[in-house]
């Protein structure tokens, strides 16, 4: 029987806030987005694929937190020991395991999700971000910004798949609807919204690991071309994700929405004006992790702004 002190283990490798904030943000863009641009003309099983894929995505990333966790084991003994599961709570056996059975059943969920076969490239495109997950803890991670450039792809990718199993890429070049067009605007908008967010804080992350990722050969920003231009690079991606903001806000505008406007000056820009300010004056690495902490509730914030287009 498996102890509690497992299962709070398991629950910690599989990074269970991150999972829940990636379910959130999916379920967010079938209420908020998707469900009333396309009123009237939803399919009829349009809720069980959704669940399906919702299901699918969740899986493939908790095994990707698994692997990642796997072959950052002598990592973490520097940077986090305290929060060191694989080889202490789980063995690696067991961690191997769970990596391939989440894996699985992601691809699982997938195909379940497919509502015809003209739709089948999901099962592919979802098998490529597994082995893009294995490939960046394996590798890329190691590696100078590419590890940062894959990671946040994949985390823009839970919002790209999502808009995928609702279009047909085919039908996206014809572009006929003006409501496709909106649907297409909003979901690369949260896309490129979380792909900027998640450059900063990677960046972030790994000024604060720099002394853990040095000790075992990692060529990150901060190593290869030091602290100093490594938060310069990271204020060049703040700056970029407030020039989007900046331009949604006066799109806000012009849609006369003004309480989601208000919303994006108090929980976004004036946040990512310190964040800016914060990333500028920091010198320690315990100030990258109050960064970096930082950065998920922004993100978090930037997410739940699709609620304001659900009236």
């Amino acid at each position: 029987m498996i102890s509690m002190y497992t299962i709070q283990g398991i629950f910690r490798l599989i990074r269970f806030p991150n999972l829940l904030f990636i379910g959130l943000t999916q379920y967010l863009l079938q209420t908020c987005i998707y469900q009333p641009i396309y009123k009237g003309d939803i399919p009829a099983n349009d809720a069980v694929q959704f669940y399906a894929l919702l299901a699918a995505s969740l899986f493939i990333a908790a095994g990707g937190y698994i692997i990642n966790d796997y072959f950052d084991v002598a990592i973490d003994e520097v940077n986090r020991p305290n929060r060191l599961v694989v080889g202490k709570i789980i063995s690696r056996r067991g961690a191997m395991f769970l990596h391939f059975l989440c894996s699985g059943i992601g691809l699982f969920f997938t195909f379940y999700s497919i509502r015809t076969l003209s739709f089948f490239y999901l099962v592919p495109f979802n098998l490529a971000a597994i082995l893009l997950l294995w490939f960046y803890s394996v590798r890329f991670k190691k590696s100078f910004l590419i590890g940062n450039l894959l990671i946040s792809l994949l985390v823009a990718w839970s919002i790209i798949i999502f808009f995928l199993s609702k279009i047909n890429p085919l039908d996206l070049v014809k572009g006929q609807e003006i409501r496709q067009a909106r649907f297409y605007q909003l979901c690369f908008l949260y896309a490129g919204f979380a792909f900027l967010s998640t450059m900063a804080r990677e960046l972030m992350k790994d000024i604060e690991d720099r002394e853990g990722d040095r000790r075992y050969g990692c060529r990150t920003l901060p190593i290869v071309w030091g602290i100093p231009v490594a938060i310069f690079i990271t204020l060049l991606w703040l700056v970029l994700l407030l020039l989007l903001l900046l331009g949604v806000m006066v799109f806000l505008l012009q849609l006369k929405m003004r309480i989601a406007f208000l919303y994006g000056c108090i929980f976004l820009l004036i946040p990512l004006f310190s964040l800016i300010r914060n990333t500028a004056r920091a010198k320690d690495p315990d100030d990258f992790g109050v960064l970096s902490n930082r950065m998920k509730w922004f993100l978090l914030a930037g997410i739940l702004s699709m609620v304001f287009f659900y009236f």
